[in-house]
């Protein structure tokens, strides 16, 4: 029995404002992908990592990580696609057929510890067959009406309140996801064949399409996706923990 961790970054990252992908950026010296690549390679349970790169940027990605002494496991990079759900594709279709548990990671999360890869694949193992990790919402959340009914006042787009979910039982949730091996394939080939427009924005989505559960374990403040520069600041804050 083996663990794959599928390692995204094939993202453009433009919302980083960056003229390089958001996984080559730099967080304290090193690049992102670095970053998350070596933590799952700290955590003990991963076997192999598959990191999903920009098609022009499949060499350059393959460097990168290649040349890391701290990834300790062994690195084969592809090609990713126009979606994430593409992506992820891509990658499994590079798994190897021993591999029984596959994470999928966002190279965007790159301080997720390897207690956290712990415990995400420790759950799947006990038979849970969708993991998720996620944190409390703490902030109140209101739901609107879809964008049409949005009207202007003096300027200002304004969206009636639909209602007010229940806080307690929202999570905010992360990567890495873990699944048994099986039930992934099959959640993406069901995937692959709907609407095409319609894709996933994550693999626990195209789990519960199937009718399957998906179980959340506890998060990490750590595990924080990078988006903006205010993000890249915060994710400092971390360069220097314990993997």
């Amino acid at each position: 029995m083996t663990t794959l961790a599928i390692l995204t970054a094939a993202g453009s990252g433009t919302r980083l404002g960056r003229d390089v992908p958001k996984a080559f950026v730099e967080v304290a010296g090193t690049p992102m992908v670095v970053h998350a690549a070596r933590r799952l390679a700290a955590s003990g349970v991963v076997d192999a990592i598959v990191v999903t790169a920009p098609h022009r940027l499949v060499a350059a990605m393959s460097d990168v990580v290649g040349g890391d002494t701290q990834i300790t496991v062994p690195v084969h990079v592809v090609a990713g696609g126009a979606t994430r759900q593409e992506s992820v594709a891509a990658g499994l279709a590079q798994a190897d057929d021993g591999a029984d548990v596959v994470l999928v990671h966002d190279a965007a999360r790159p301080f997720a510890s390897a207690d956290l890869v712990r415990r995400v694949v420790a759950a799947v193992r006990a038979g849970n067959g969708a993991v998720v990790p996620g944190l409390p919402v703490v902030d109140t959340v209101k739901a609107v009406s879809a964008a049409p009914s949005a009207t202007r006042t003096s300027g200002t787009v304004v969206e009636p309140v639909t209602s007010t979910p229940d806080r307690s039982v929202l999570r905010a949730v992360q990567t890495p996801q873990g699944f048994d091996r099986a039930l992934l394939d099959r959640a993406h080939a069901a995937g692959a064949a709907r609407d095409p427009d319609a894709h996933a924005t994550d693999d626990a989505g195209l789990v519960e399409a199937l009718g399957e559960q998906v179980v959340v374990v506890l998060g990490e403040e750590a595990a924080l996706k990078i988006t903006t520069e205010r993000d890249l600041y915060l994710a400092g804050l971390y360069a220097e923990a314990p993997l």
